[in-house]
């Protein structure tokens, strides 16, 4: 378990940071900017919880934790080190978590016929501002993943793709099941 004694430690004040194997990188390194905005998406899910009820406040509040398995996953790159403990890393399980319940709740949602503008209600506009960082994240997950010497876990993009999924349909059953989804004109204000 993690433990926090001392919340400053003036190691940052150059410009650098430590990833979880101790390795010393910039801060403005691609993997510490695509964990860096998954901590974001965690926060804007934490401002969707303020909204939620029931289920979808449980499974919010469990993703906020799956986000802080993906930052941990992301912070320790295997580099073929063996490390004194094993890393945590996102499982096939937490995406077929998302999918499972991305089709439960597509069930009871009619198709679109149109795309939506975010808003509706505020859970909704919450999640949309979730979808969006989670979108950035992906891209920034995708594109270290790209570099040369940078690994990244396979399945951790797979999970924040599927988030992304997750958080739209989501969006749409806070809107009473796409009841109240607002629906983008074309050329509406020409």
């Amino acid at each position: 378990m993690v433990r926090l004694d001392k919340i400053y430690t003036r190691t940052g004040d150059t410009g650098e940071t430590r990833l979880s194997t101790g390795e010393v990188v910039p801060k403005w390194h691609p993997r510490v900017a695509a964990y860096g905005t998954v901590d974001e998406l965690n926060a804007a899910l934490g401002v969707a919880a303020l909204e939620a009820k029931g289920d979808m406040l449980v499974a919010v509040r469990r993703i906020q934790n799956d986000l802080f398995d993906l930052g941990a996953d992301l912070a320790t790159p295997d580099r073929g080190r063996v490390l004194e403990w094993t890393p945590l890393r996102i499982i096939e399980s937490q995406v077929t978590r998302l999918e499972t319940e991305i089709d439960a709740m597509n069930a009871v949602i009619p198709p679109l016929d149109s795309f939506i503008l975010p808003g509706g209600s505020a859970l909704s506009a919450y999640l949309h501002v979730a979808r969006t960082l989670c979108r950035r994240a992906e891209r920034q997950i995708a594109e270290l993943s790209a570099l040369p010497g940078e690994p990244v876990n396979a399945v951790a993009l797979a999970f924040i793709n599927r988030l992304s999924d997750w958080l739209f349909v989501a969006g749409r059953a806070a809107n009473k099941d796409g009841a109240d989804d607002v629906k983008w004109v074309p050329g509406a204000n020409r």
